[in-house]
């Protein structure tokens, strides 16, 4: 018979409601959000003037176009190359940052950190503080309990809404596209994107929370093996806390740092201030887990009653294993000299050099040259052989250009392209043109190879040079 008291699968969760806090590491984390939130939402509004037919917008991501435009840069889809460096920089920005600091990226940097301080900015401002917001969750259903949810959901709701359209502006101008959503006119994939960004970042800050970096996030899961003892991470000083008797509360002979020694007893005065303020609701004290974020408010938190206690400092703080595991702890530091982070430096520095290097010296021409084969080659009247090519030319600037197109290793008037020697192509666009090469039967017989030479007329040290073949087979 199966056992009637198994337990549930399923954990119901425990809402979290966080105390705040002032410190560094709260100050610096809303600084890190207000730059954050400044660049997300008003860049798309930020004008950048371009040529003439280009938007006229500092970041747009023109997909029926195939063209993004970032401030003077215009990528093409031929610049896939520096995607796959700007991911794998990425990586390695994570690894190496990762070995050094922990989860810093998480506590500070993260989308859902980032939009979950701002969703528990609104529910204070709305509920209260800590004890009232536990109140008000625990009291029965009232005008006053409706009221505070009500409009604590609904702003949860227009700062989910404003996050979804603004990450829909980035495809299209902004002024024109933001009238054409609200009149009704805007294609229907930026109302479903709209849709679903809003229902995500509104479950996903407002009623997940610490679920999406506990059970959502793959990098709470893998970043065990991304440590070492030497990693910086937040910490807390088991030995000083805890002490021989363990810690205590500052009741009467128990309240000054010499009488706390005495009695065997540890700094830490058990206010529990550290699990309060923590976004995911963890004991700092139970050591290294993978649910904290290093968000270090827990840190905050412990400085401010140790200055109230007038106890030192520090009693968490980011710190390695290595350095705690000593019998007297120095002074925390970055350990960045091993083998595993100069490695990830050494790379970092590498694709990141290479990646702006390759932005830095790109050229406004990409062209490309492709032979017809449909016939390989025919013989004219005259007896000189002709070969036929297609010439892709795409202008990479935001500004129309005139080409100059011409050979390399053959006759002058062996290149026939019609009635002209110029082509024009508009900013952004690409143009197919059609070329052949006539050689006399002595000269086709032993040419192999030639270069067409595509010009730009404002900008000559920018010629392409691009070989093919001269195919004729005597039989």
């Amino acid at each position: 018979m199966a056992d009637q008291d198994s337990s549930s699968l399923y954990q119901k969760r425990i809402p979290i409601f966080t105390r705040s806090v002032k410190g560094k590491f709260r100050t610096f984390k809303w600084a890190t959000m207000a730059l954050a939130y400044g660049v997300y939402f008003l860049l798309p509004w930020l004008p950048w003037q371009r040529g003439h037919e280009a938007p006229s917008q500092s970041v747009l991501f023109d997909l029926p176009g195939r063209k993004f435009y970032l401030f003077d840069l215009v990528v093409y889809p031929q610049d896939i190359f520096w995607l796959s460096l700007l991911l794998f920089v990425a990586g390695a920005l994570l690894f190496f940052a990762t070995g050094l600091i922990g989860r810093a990226f998480c506590g500070y940097f993260c989308f859902q950190t980032l939009w979950t301080d701002a969703y528990i900015a609104i529910e204070k401002l709305i509920q209260g503080e800590r004890p009232a917001r536990q109140r008000l969750y625990n009291q029965p259903w009232n005008k006053e309990k409706i009221l505070k949810i009500f409009i604590t959901h609904l702003l949860w709701l227009s700062l989910a809404f404003w996050t979804a359209l603004t990450f829909v502006l980035y495809y299209g101008h902004a002024p024109e596209l933001i009238v054409r959503f609200m009149t009704g006119k805007a294609p229907s994939v930026a109302y479903f994107t709209v849709l679903v960004l809003t229902l995500t970042t509104y479950i996903a800050a407002g009623w997940a929370r610490e679920q999406v970096c506990l059970y959502m996030c793959p990098y709470a899961r893998f970043q065990g093996v991304m440590y070492d003892p030497e990693t910086m991470a937040v910490a807390y000083d088991t030995r000083r806390g805890e002490g021989v008797a363990g810690r205590a509360i500052p009741r009467a002979g128990l309240r000054t740092l010499e009488e706390r020694k005495a009695k065997g007893h540890g700094d830490c005065i058990d206010c529990k201030l550290c699990i309060q303020v923590c976004p995911t609701g963890i004991d700092i004290r139970k050591g290294l887990q993978y649910q904290c974020i290093a968000c270090g408010l827990c840190i905050d938190a412990c400085n401010n009653m140790m200055d109230f206690m007038s106890y030192p400092r520090g009693l968490i703080r980011y710190d390695s294993e290595a350095n705690l595991a000593l019998q007297v702890p120095a002074k925390p530091k970055l350990h960045w000299k091993r083998l595993k982070i100069v490695g990830w430096g050494f790379a970092l520095a590498i694709m990141t050099g290479a990646l702006v290097s390759s932005v830095g010296h790109r050229s406004s021409i990409d062209a490309a040259v492709q032979q017809v084969r449909q016939p390989l080659f025919v013989m004219l009247s005259n007896g000189d052989i002709r070969n036929r090519y297609q010439l892709r030319i795409t202008n990479k600037s935001v500004e129309d250009e005139l080409y100059e197109i011409s050979t390399n290793g053959l006759p002058q008037q062996a290149l026939d392209m019609g009635n002209f020697k110029e082509v024009r192509v508009h900013a952004g666009k690409s143009l197919i043109i059609q070329a052949g090469v006539s050689l006399p039967l002595k000269l086709a017989e032993s040419t192999h190879k030639f270069e067409f030479v595509v010009t730009p007329k404002s900008a000559p040290e920018q010629a392409l040079h691009l070989e093919t073949r001269f195919d004729y087979k005597h039989e």
